[in-house]
């Protein structure tokens, strides 16, 4: 969708259908806000019931702890520069002109809500950008729907291309393995839907092909190679991280690892809690201890938890606005946006 092409209304009526749904009211909201407390909650039970705790605290001391959150704050600091940068790219390239500082803005506000739960900060982020953009539901779309499908095919390419390179048999590396089989899958299966000339005649679904065929694949390859940049910087600064903490882990097993940790993050959580722990200790348990695993992943879960709160208070007016949004969108009983698939945007 070039820019500047489409008026308001076509564009808010085309994003509708984008991907099956783009935007859709917040039913089960109980459930929806106390499910990552709960999940989090069980998996650091779980976690923490088999924990060795004088090992975890060795584990600890034999840190470097200095190096270790200042290498963790470089982390958090260039993933979120880097992701609110895309989604302003996004929006300007497809949809309409916005000030790159007032999506910057926006994610930094949105950051203070993550915190507490992350599918909030996508809904405030994500009504943000729509009251920036004057309704433009098709903007929404392109800041949650365009990132995600780059990240997406660079996780794919990522793991795919280290798993024959694994030591061993590629059938031993069976997490490994299913991601890229099921991944590739379901790229597959999406290609094929959405050139089904049958399906295309669907409602809704008529809207969400049509407006995906004016964001030709080639538009999307800045943005694949942005994501392809950051996902080799965060190879080498999990590895630096993982070193400082005392566990040097195998460069090339974090290359073919890191995606599957990112498909677990999709789960909901709180601040990734509990869950980050798990499949930490269970992605790398050939190379250290698992308690020093629990110790790596928790001190990074908490670091983050910490600079997610800075950001926001850095940002402190703007998620305050973002606030009072979200509250009038649900007492109003309006419709909350929410992608189809959240990324995990690991930081």
């Amino acid at each position: 969708m070039p820019r500047g092409e489409s008026g308001p209304g076509d564009g808010g009526r085309s994003a509708r259908g984008v991907c099956c749904r783009a935007v859709e009211r917040s039913k089960g909201g109980i459930v929806q806000r106390f499910l990552p407390w709960l999940v989090s909650a069980a998996a650091l039970f779980w976690v923490f019931g088999r924990t060795d705790w004088r090992a975890l605290l060795e584990a600890t001391r034999n840190a470097d702890l200095f190096v270790f959150v200042a290498i963790t704050t470089v982390d958090k600091a260039i993933f979120f520069l880097v992701w609110a940068i895309l989604q302003a790219e996004a929006i300007r390239r497809f949809v309409v002109p916005v000030s790159r500082r007032a999506v910057l803005q926006i994610r930094g506000g949105s950051e203070l809500f993550r915190t507490v739960s992350n599918p909030l900060a996508d809904a405030a982020f994500l009504l943000g950008v729509g009251r920036l953009t004057g309704g433009r539901l098709d903007a929404v779309v392109a800041a949650a729907v365009i990132p995600f499908l780059s990240h997406l095919l660079v996780l794919l390419a990522q793991a795919t291309l280290a798993l024959p390179l694994l030591p061993g048999a590629v059938t031993e590396h069976r997490g490994v393995l299913t991601v890229v089989g099921t991944g590739w899958a379901i790229v597959g299966l999406a290609i094929v839907v959405l050139r089904s000339r049958h399906l295309r005649r669907l409602p809704g679904f008529s809207r969400a092909a049509a407006w995906l065929d004016q964001v030709p694949l080639r538009a999307l390859a800045p943005f694949v190679g942005a994501f392809a940049a950051l996902a080799a910087f965060d190879v080498l600064i999990q590895g630096m991280a993982s070193r400082a903490f005392g566990i040097p882990l195998p460069w090339l097993d974090l290359v073919a690892r890191i995606p599957i940790l990112y498909l677990a993050l999709t789960v909901p959580s709180v601040g990734n809690f509990g869950v980050r722990e798990f499949v930490w200790a269970g992605l790398f348990e050939d190379f250290a201890s698992r308690d020093a695993l629990f110790a790596f992943a928790f001190a990074t879960n908490t670091i983050f938890l910490v600079l997610n709160v800075a950001i926001g208070v850095f940002f402190l007016r703007r998620a305050m606005s973002l606030l009072t949004v979200v509250r009038k969108t649900r007492e109003a009983g309006e419709e909350i946006p929410e992608p189809l698939l959240r990324d995990a945007i690991d930081p």
